[in-house]
């Protein structure tokens, strides 16, 4: 049994059907990339599993649980951490508030040093407000506050966008660290190099649907459908 099973999901905006029939599974400790252009379907598909969005038919299963038409606070108790692309992280508060109020709500909560461990760079401006830390440093924080909750799965929205090539590689490298401590991690994103430089698996969405499944590596090796559904 995977851990999560998303099983041929419709999801809406109004009237407009954005999602069709999607499927896909994670597995445990195993990083999934889902890619595909712009308007794919991708983050919606997050949003469905988070319970953002509620699908309007289909299933997504946790451990073999239902959880589609749970509320998102529902979902995050059952341990699934969504990091949002805009990162919305407490501006106004230091790296350590913003973790400490992460955990309140948290069924077990890690110790902040823990965290720590994973993003030093975040140990070193722990007193330091949101709004003081690079681009990149928010980005280690949105993803550290998943973290000090201890999920069972993280979702990853476009973590990548708007950084600098630099801090795209340290956040690559925080996030390998995450994978080889056997943490479970779904990402979606447009850097498509550096998604597959981390996953084992991947999906590609078109225009709402699953046009292909494989394994990252594969898909390395194989222009043709690199450039069909992701121009590249």
């Amino acid at each position: 049994m995977s851990l999560l099973e998303v099983d041929r999901i419709n999801a809406y905006y109004g009237d407009s059907h954005i999602l069709f029939d999607v499927s896909l599974r994670v597995e445990a400790r195993e990083t999934l990339a889902l890619l595909g252009r712009n308007g794919a379907g991708k983050s919606t598909t997050l949003k469905s599993i988070m319970g953002v969005l509620a699908p309007r038919s289909g299933r997504v299963l946790l451990d073999g649980q239902p959880i589609h038409g749970l509320r998102p606070f529902e979902v995050a108790r059952l341990g699934v951490q969504l990091v949002p692309e805009d990162r919305r992280i407490f501006a106004g508060l230091s790296v350590e508030e913003n973790l400490e109020l992460a955990a309140l709500t948290a069924p077990h909560a890690l110790d902040p040093a823990q965290i720590f461990t994973h993003f030093p760079q975040l140990g070193q401006r722990r007193k330091n407000r949101g709004r003081d830390l690079s681009g990149g440093e928010q980005q280690m924080l949105a993803v550290a506050r998943a973290l000090v909750r201890d999920p069972k799965l993280i979702l990853l929205d476009e973590p990548f966008e708007g950084l600098a090539p630099v801090l795209v590689q340290e956040l690559v490298r925080a996030i390998r660290r995450l994978a080889e401590q056997g943490r479970t991690i779904a990402i979606v994103e447009q850097n498509v190099t550096a998604t597959l430089s981390l996953a084992q698996r991947c999906y590609i969405l078109s225009n709402g649907h699953v046009v292909h499944e494989g394994a990252a590596r594969e898909l390395r090796k194989s222009p043709e459908i690199m450039g069909r559904y992701l121009g590249l």
